[in-house]
């Protein structure tokens, strides 16, 4: 077996492991950033604003196809973290060869069910006329991609919990090169490429996935990283199934339920029309750039995190969780600056120049989403944290609460002028402040759950759970 890298483990401190692990993975957030970046740039000059509400809205719905594997991406990343730290590696493999026998088995029927209910989804989001459409074909085209989304997710989460994040920098660095790439030549017919236009974007993804899936299975079949897949591993055994679930299900649920409450979210949005979604669109492509550092430091808190609990070691832990918090938040905290002061010119960069009137539009939503970045930052942090150390369910709670207690609910009375209610006649009337109103609502929800989030992590208990 290759050498363990967690080496980093027996150190004294904890700022330069926590920097040797955060910065690959905002190396891989800045690639999938340049994806959405270069989607947006490429549909905002090149095509109608009917795409530009389309395009939004497949972000959302490809994160659910992410969604789909995060049971089985939390928990692996959890059981194999704490084993690494142990130094139990054939445990860490075991673990590693369910997961994707368990991915597998949910890959196939949810992209059957995701290509049935494409258009049924597409309809329930509010999206209407061109812009649904739009949305329909994309979908119809990356969700047979599926079972390669599931080894990229199940993959990356793995190497992670070994603290191999370079490997899984590599591995996002193919996907999102390709992407790019093939986006643009298709979609512009670059050489002898036909000219494809918006399907020229989507089958850019696929290739992006296709290429990733084999990536990720020719990394983790090297056994570069101390992990190793083997043939004869690949049967199930349904006591180690039973605890990835254990830890997963919650952790799972919670990114699902978040998944589903921003499409619910994303929906009143674009009951206000196209212009609003494309805004909301570019706020949010924008507004990706804050989420840079956060996740970064958020996937080296909950490798730390679980490693140093493996270890025996909570003191570390703590103190790791922390520090990651510290510097994450500082970060974050200039960007929002960025996004005040530049909201404008930020918005104009992204679109053409016949599209000045979505840019006014997306300028107050960056000046409202700055004052939210502080609590997005202990949001984010503190969740991988406890996500990391197996502490599942309390953040599926606090997910729970921010957005059915909070975000829903105010995002419908500040954006609407009538509010309607589920098996009432009459609507409740609202403040009609548009798609702003609902940015209002997002703030509100990200202080909610960031003192909620707080108050977990300082009680402690993360660090007495069992996986």
């Amino acid at each position: 077996m290759a050498t363990p890298i967690n080496d980093w483990i027996d150190e004294p401190g904890v700022y330069r492991p926590l920097l040797r692990l955060a910065w690959p993975v905002l190396g891989e957030q800045a690639l999938a950033m340049a994806v959405g970046f270069s989607d947006t740039i490429l549909t905002g000059h090149y095509l109608g604003e009917s795409h530009l509400a389309a395009v939004n809205l497949m972000a959302y719905t490809l994160w659910l196809l992410y969604g789909l594997f995060s049971v089985v991406a939390i928990g692996t990343s959890a059981l194999v973290a704490r084993y690494v730290g142990a130094r139990r590696f054939t445990m860490a493999d075991r673990f590693l060869h369910q997961s994707l026998i368990l991915g597998l088995l949910i890959s196939v029927p949810g992209a059957i069910a995701a290509l049935t209910f494409g258009p049924d989804l597409v309809a329930l989001l509010k999206l209407r006329g061109e812009s649904a459409a739009a949305a329909v074909r994309y979908w119809n085209i990356i969700v047979p991609m599926t079972p390669c989304i599931m080894v990229i997710a199940v993959g990356i989460a793995a190497l992670r919990g070994a603290g191999a994040m370079v490997h899984g920098l590599c591995i996002m660095a193919i996907v999102n090169i390709v992407n790019i790439a093939v986006s643009w030549a298709c979609c512009l017919g670059w050489g002898p490429l036909p000219q494809l236009g918006w399907d020229g974007i989507a089958l850019g993804t696929t290739c992006g996935y296709l290429v990733g899936a084999i990536g990720a299975l020719t990394i983790l079949g090297s056994g570069m990283i101390g992990l190793r897949l083997r043939w004869r591993m690949f049967r199930p055994e349904g006591h180690l199934i039973y605890r990835l679930l254990r830890v997963g299900i919650p952790g799972g649920l919670d990114s699902f339920a978040l998944i589903l409450c921003q499409l619910w979210f994303v929906s009143i949005v674009n009951v206000l029309g196209d212009r609003a979604a494309a805004a909301h669109g570019v706020a949010i492509r924008i507004e990706s750039l804050a989420f840079l550092p956060g996740a970064a430091f958020q996937v080296a808190a909950a490798t730390m995190a679980g490693q140093y609990l493996g270890a025996k070691q909570p003191g570390k832990a703590t103190r790791s969780v922390l520090v990651a918090c510290l510097l994450g938040g500082l970060v974050m905290g200039l960007g929002g600056v960025v996004f005040y002061i530049g909201a404008f010119p930020l918005a104009s960069l992204m679109l053409g120049s016949h599209h000045h009137d979505v840019a006014y539009l997306a300028a107050p939503l960056l000046r409202t989403i700055a004052f939210g970045i502080p609590p997005l930052a202990l949001v984010m942090i503190l969740t991988g944290a406890l996500r990391g150390a197996g502490d599942t369910s309390w953040p599926l709670v606090f997910t729970l609460v921010g957005f059915l207690g909070v975000r829903i609910p105010v995002a419908y009375w500040l954006a609407l002028s009538s509010v309607p209610i589920p098996w009432v006649n009459d609507p409740l009337p609202g403040l009609g402040l548009g798609v702003l109103g609902a940015w209002y609502a997002m703030v509100t929800d990200l202080y909610v759950r960031a003192i909620l989030t707080a108050w977990r992590f300082w009680q402690g208990g993360w660090k007495e759970v069992r996986v």
